[in-house]
């Protein structure tokens, strides 16, 4: 529910950006301070005083209020026929983007574009992409549109085939066989760890060159223990990094647009969204984003069929783990479980507020 598209149905007197009838899209947050040096150098995830997230948070700066009588409630997100936001959220979706698989730009495509092009990626750099669900692929394909050498870096050579053949990766690693790993050693500048699930981040640092990176995009639970020596003898880092500001995500949707860069998507109706946090919560290999049509389907019949029924089951505390590990940025767990709300027929206001 915190990355979502429509159509935008009516606009503010001071609104300069949009006009009726364009394609909107908003992505993980919805305001920031707007004064602190990141706000003010295009890095509002960085917000100083915290940016306000689509689903769930607290409206902090009073730009992102459901109206009279509604102050008190957090923001709703995608789970809503209709949205007002300020125009400085609003990203403007090309219209011949498809627009049910614009959501997924604003989480998995900006997840891998703000880092890669934060840490200098271009022509011929060496990239490894770390883990091949959602963020993976969209890595994946945005690396071979800048140009770069990209080598997919998983498990096993289970899939091989897909991120070689469909996906146009250049090389692939299979961590578990030792040979290959000796064999790729210093081979890579860059690695983006898309991996979620508590593993060794320290294993890929053999596979890096002098003064290369591996930066955790994945929302692991548990410390990593990391040896000094290999960062100190080949001046090697681990760095962090998420979503991306306002004026990168931007880029990247009309890069995607540009490029023909499109992710996996499954379009569902609501009713099914219970089934869907179950079915990402067990696994997600084949990184298929869940578009969830709210225009079209978001029904009495089917809010009556996901509140008479049980709460998905996605482990005793898979929730609580999720926002602890978020809380500064005010997501909710929809965002551990890659589930976006989309749908042609929603609507959007946009607003600017002085």
């Amino acid at each position: 529910g915190h990355e979502l598209a429509g159509v935008c149905v009516a606009v503010g007197k001071k609104v300069t950006k949009f006009a009726k009838g364009d394609h909107v899209g908003v992505g993980c947050f919805v305001d920031s301070c707007l004064e602190c040096k990141n706000c003010m150098a295009g890095e509002e995830q960085y917000c100083e005083k915290g940016m306000v997230g689509t689903y769930g948070a607290e409206d902090k700066y009073g730009r992102a209020t459901h109206g009279k009588g509604f102050e008190s409630m957090g923001t709703f997100g995608g789970y809503t026929s209709q949205m007002v936001i300020h125009e400085r959220f609003a990203f403007k979706v090309p219209k011949s983007y498809p627009l049910e698989m614009a959501g997924p730009l604003m989480c998995a495509a900006i997840t891998m574009y703000d880092p890669l092009k934060f840490f200098g990626a271009k022509a011929g750099m060496r990239v490894g992409i770390a883990g091949l669900g959602g963020l993976g692929m969209m890595g994946v394909k945005l690396g071979k549109a800048i140009g770069c050498e990209v080598t997919v870096l998983s498990r096993t050579d289970a899939k091989r085939d897909y991120a070689l053949k469909k996906l146009g990766a250049d090389k692939y690693v299979a961590m578990g066989d030792a040979d290959q790993v000796k064999k790729a050693a210093a081979s890579l500048d860059l690695i983006l760890d898309t991996v979620s699930a508590n593993h060794d981040v320290t294993a890929y640092l053999p596979l890096l060159d002098v003064s290369g990176k591996v930066i955790v995009l994945g929302l692991c639970t548990e410390p990593h223990a990391v040896p000094q020596l290999p960062l100190i003898f080949k001046r090697q880092g681990i760095q962090g990094s998420v979503i991306g500001g306002i004026k990168n995500t931007q880029e990247v949707v009309d890069l995607c647009a540009e490029k023909k860069i499109y992710p996996e998507i499954k379009v569902v109706p609501v009713k099914e969204v219970n089934s869907i946090y179950e079915k990402l919560h067990k696994s997600n290999d084949a990184g298929i984003r869940y578009v969830l049509d709210v225009g079209k389907t978001l029904t009495e019949e089917a809010f009556t069929a996901c509140a008479n029924v049980p709460a998905p089951d996605v482990g005793a505390n898979a929730v609580q783990v999720a926002k602890e590990a978020v809380g500064a940025v005010a997501h909710n767990y929809s965002k551990a479980v890659a589930i976006f709300a989309g749908g042609l027929a929603l609507g959007f206001a946009l607003s600017r507020r002085a």
